[in-house]
C-alpha cells in the first residue's frame, strides 16, 4: 500500500464515511489537533518520563487514537467505525488517575509556571495542546464525552506535569504578578 494517494492534491480530504471536505474544515482542524496532541504525548514518554507515569500516557494516547477516528467520521456514520467510542469508563479513568496523583502533591497555593524537568515541560505542553483540540471540537458537532474527555484530560496532564517535576525534584516556579501601572 503506498501512502500517497493523489486524492487529496486539489485541497480536499475524504472523512471516514464517504465525505469529501476542505483540508481546512473544522472538523479537519479537530482531529488534525487530537493527532497533534498524540504526538505530543508520544514526546513526553521519549522525555524520560518516570516509569508511574509512563503507562498512563500510552493508555492516553490509544484512547486519542479512538477519538481521532470519531471525529474524523462523516457526521452520523460513526457507527461504521465498529470499535468501542470513548466514554464514560475513560472518562473516569483520568478522574482516578488525577485523584491518585493529586494526593502525591503539595497543595496549590498560586498559579504555576508550565516549565521544569523535560517530562515536566513535555506534559504541561500537551496539556496546551489538549485545550486546543477541546476548542477545536466545540467548533464541530461531536458526542458530550469527546469533549469532557479531552476537559479532564487536560486537568490530568496538568498534575501529571507537577508529579513529574516532583519526581525530577524539580521546584515549581510560581508566576510572580506584576504591578499595575
Amino acid at each position: 500500500m503506498k501512502i500517497y494517494t493523489r486524492t487529496g492534491d486539489e485541497g480536499k480530504t475524504g472523512l471516514y464515511g464517504g465525505a469529501r471536505v476542505a483540508k481546512n474544515d473544522a472538523r479537519v482542524e479537530a482531529y488534525g489537533t487530537i493527532d497533534e496532541l498524540n504526538a505530543v504525548l508520544g514526546v513526553a514518554r521519549a522525555a524520560h518520563l518516570p516509569q508511574e507515569l509512563a503507562h498512563s500516557l500510552a493508555d492516553m494516547q490509544n484512547d486519542l487514537f479512538v477519538l481521532g477516528a470519531e471525529v474524523a467520521c462523516t457526521p452520523g456514520k460513526e457507527d461504521k467505525l465498529k470499535m468501542n467510542l470513548v466514554g464514560t469508563r475513560e472518562i473516569e479513568r483520568l478522574e482516578s488517575l488525577i485523584d491518585e496523583i493529586e494526593s502525591k502533591l503539595p497543595p496549590l497555593k498560586q498559579f504555576i509556571l508550565p516549565d521544569g524537568s523535560a517530562a515536566g515541560a513535555s506534559l504541561h505542553f500537551a496539556r496546551t495542546v489538549t485545550r486546543r483540540a477541546e476548542r477545536r471540537c466545540e467548533d464541530i458537532e461531536v458526542r458530550r464525552e469527546v469533549t469532557i474527555y479531552l476537559n479532564r484530560l487536560s486537568d490530568c496532564l496538568f498534575v501529571l506535569a507537577r508529579r513529574a517535576n516532583q519526581i525530577a525534584d524539580y521546584p515549581e516556579s510560581p508566576w510572580v504578578g506584576r504591578d499595575s501601572p
